[in-house]
């Protein structure tokens, strides 16, 4: 929630990651998702009580150092946690050691530090405050199920194959030994395994001798289940409207030509998506929360300092809005 987004970092704690590295790009995949990424072996563990780190005359003990992580964003604590532990360790020394320095300049008894403190002291609680409202945020029965009869077509799952005929341009590795088609070349072909396929051809056995996708043809080019979001969009259009059991025509993307078979396509229940609803629709819960807070309160602002009232942006519809898909740069959808 934008209003009550941090002015300044809240505290250096906070800011202790704010200098990591990012993280690896994902592979090339259809699939809008990040891949898994490969496991690391876990950091070792110690008893809480034991020093990690020491900085000038200070010790600071395992606990002490994974009640800071529990202080940072929360997308980031993980990392911190884990792969990312020794450039927390660097970035908790690099504040120490600036912290202590000022101590001995005398700074924390500057008036600008105490009103710093202050206006850092105020903008934590607010944030503790939105917290603690999105916590405790409810959605009634009707609310969520309004939600989910409004949006139904959001929660259909889709099994689907596919072949992929790649052109020359398409980020989807050349096979070994195969020709570099040109965008006519690739149509064509795809063009003539869908005439096999309806025909009588098997899909699986074609899949594997044809599809560019070696990961999703070595399967017979499944591709397993998926929602909405998950897909390219001019894959997506295609496996969402079209007939169960029916090829399709060709169907270009950056990719290549894919040839489609929808195997199956059901609707999620209400029982099944229930949480996940919830979870949606409670940011906007607390948003009207904090907005009611606003309107009770008696604020007077000088229109000669602050100029004239801004109309409010148009209010959204519950829950997130939904974005254009950007997908990775990636040769196949994955299934989960």
């Amino acid at each position: 929630m934008k209003s009550l987004q941090l002015l300044l970092c809240l505290t250096p704690v906070a800011c202790l990651f704010s200098q990591t590295p990012p993280p690896p790009k994902p592979s090339v995949s259809l699939s809008t998702e990040t891949p898994a990424r490969a496991t690391t072996p876990p950091p070792a563990k110690v008893p809480p009580d034991t020093v990690v780190l020491t900085v000038g005359d200070e010790k600071i003990t395992a606990a002490d150092l994974d009640h800071l992580i529990d202080m940072i964003p929360e997308q980031v604590r993980n990392q911190a946690r884990t792969t990312g532990r020794r450039q927390f360790g660097d970035n908790v020394v690099r504040l120490k050691i600036m912290a202590q320095e000022a101590r001995r300049r005398k700074l924390e008894d500057s008036q600008a530090f105490k009103d710093q403190l202050a206006f850092q002291g105020e903008n934590l609680l607010a944030q503790m405050l939105y917290q603690n409202i999105l916590a405790s945020a409810k959605v009634d029965e009707a609310t969520s199920q309004a939600y989910y009869d409004e949006h139904k077509s959001d929660y259909v799952q889709v099994k689907a194959r596919h072949i992929l005929i790649r052109f020359k341009g398409s980020p989807v590795p050349l096979r070994a030994g195969e020709k570099e088609l040109t965008d006519e070349e690739a149509l064509a072909k795809a063009q003539e395994i869908r005439k096999k396929l309806a025909d009588g051809a098997d899909f699986d056995a074609l899949a594997k001798a044809e599809s560019d996708d070696v990961g999703s043809g070595a399967n017979g080019g499944d591709l397993g289940t998926f929602g909405h979001g998950r897909m390219v969009p001019a894959f997506e259009k295609v496996a969402f409207s079209m007939p169960v059991g029916q090829i399709s025509d060709p169907v270009k993307s950056q990719f290549g030509y894919h040839i489609i078979k929808v195997e199956t396509r059901q609707d999620k229940t209400y029982a099944e998506v229930r949480s996940d609803i919830e979870k949606k629709l409670q940011p906007e819960m607390a948003k009207k929360e904090v907005e009611a807070l606003r309107a009770a309160t008696p604020v007077v602002m000088d229109p000669a300092y602050f100029g004239p009232a801004t109309p409010p942006p148009a209010a959204p519809s519950l829950g997130p809005g939904r974005t254009p898909i950007q997908p990775a740069p990636a040769p196949a959808p994955q299934p989960k």
